[in-house]
């Protein structure tokens, strides 16, 4: 679990659009899926098995490779989490990229840069996706939605 000290931000209409142009760069070059969920506070005192639950709940890991990536956020409470399906988990490198790809968010959100966070993390894990998972001519098929899902 990781958290972050700054005050939120609200992210208004350009910060989502961002976020959303992100995840539909990155899913345009891979069969892989990324979701972001944001939400006030963290039911759970780890963020990660929050992530876990909602990962469960958006259906993520019914996806036809289990090469998504849901990257979760909790402003109120300042947590996060990045949570990868089996075969991402494991192309990625195991717990030691998880844990370096959330220093890295988390370097952006001390800052009070939600937006940039979010993109960079997206376009990181887009990157690993293109490469582990690449687009696939024959999987014409956007499994999961776009946009940025927001919890209460």
């Amino acid at each position: 679990m990781f958290s972050f000290l700054k005050k939120k931000r609200l992210l208004d209409n350009d910060d989502c659009e961002r976020i959303v142009a992100a995840i539909r760069s990155v899913e345009a070059s891979t069969t892989g899926e990324v979701r972001v969920y944001i939400e006030s506070k963290c039911r759970y005192m780890d963020a990660l098995e929050r992530a876990k639950e909602i990962f469960s709940s958006l259906r993520m890991s019914l996806t036809e490779q289990h090469n998504a990536v849901l990257v979760y956020i909790a402003l109120d409470d300042h947590q996060f989490a990045i949570y990868g399906d089996e075969k991402a988990y494991q192309q990625f490198g195991g717990a030691t990229f998880w844990q370096q790809a959330a220093k890295r968010l988390l370097h952006f959100l001390k800052q009070g840069k939600i937006t940039e966070g979010i993109v960079s993390c997206i376009q990181e894990m887009g990157d690993l996706l293109k490469l582990h998972f690449p687009f696939d001519p024959t999987i014409l098929k956007n499994e999961l939605p776009d946009e940025i899902v927001f919890g209460k």
